[in-house]
């Protein structure tokens, strides 16, 4: 059986904020971490196998994703604009690199999935009915993942 210790996670997103923390934290647990970045560059992180490409390049995401156990998609669309072209983009090509490994697939949440005058403080159970465009495409989001079988 393999151990933790041999498993291996691509974070798309790594340089970020929330993609960065995540695969310091698996690191630290014991996994490789490989990380997609569009251009590789001093200064990354050297405990990270970093593979240059793009997560809107699905043979780069497939190709990085060979053999891995988990995919985190922590990645937003470059300036964070054009969410409603890149964003389901971009998921498509992990959940079809997460579902060519078996792999699960990882998507930090947001409060962006809430109604804040509906939903003042957000629960387990609370329903995801965004009142912004961003948020209705992060529920999209889940849902596409979940109808995928790889949130596992």
């Amino acid at each position: 059986m393999e151990t933790i210790m041999e498993k291996t996670a691509l974070v798309l997103g790594a340089t970020g904020g929330v993609g960065g923390e995540t695969a310091r934290a698996l690191v630290r647990h014991g996994w490789k971490v490989r990380g997609l970045v569009r251009n590789t560059r001093p200064g990354l992180d050297a405990v990270i196998e970093w593979i240059e490409g793009d997560a809107m390049d699905a043979a780069a995401v497939s190709g990085a994703a060979q053999g891995v156990a988990a995919i985190v998609h922590a990645v937003n669309p470059p300036g964070y604009r054009d969410w409603a072209r890149l964003v389901p983009a971009m998921l498509a090509n992990s959940i079809a690199a997460a579902r060519a490994n078996d792999a699960r697939l990882v998507l930090p949440g947001t409060i962006y999935n809430y109604d804040p005058v509906a939903t003042p403080v957000a629960q387990a159970d609370s329903p995801q009915d965004s009142a912004t465009r961003k948020g209705r495409i992060r529920v999209e989001m889940e849902r596409s993942i979940e109808a995928s079988g790889s949130a596992r």
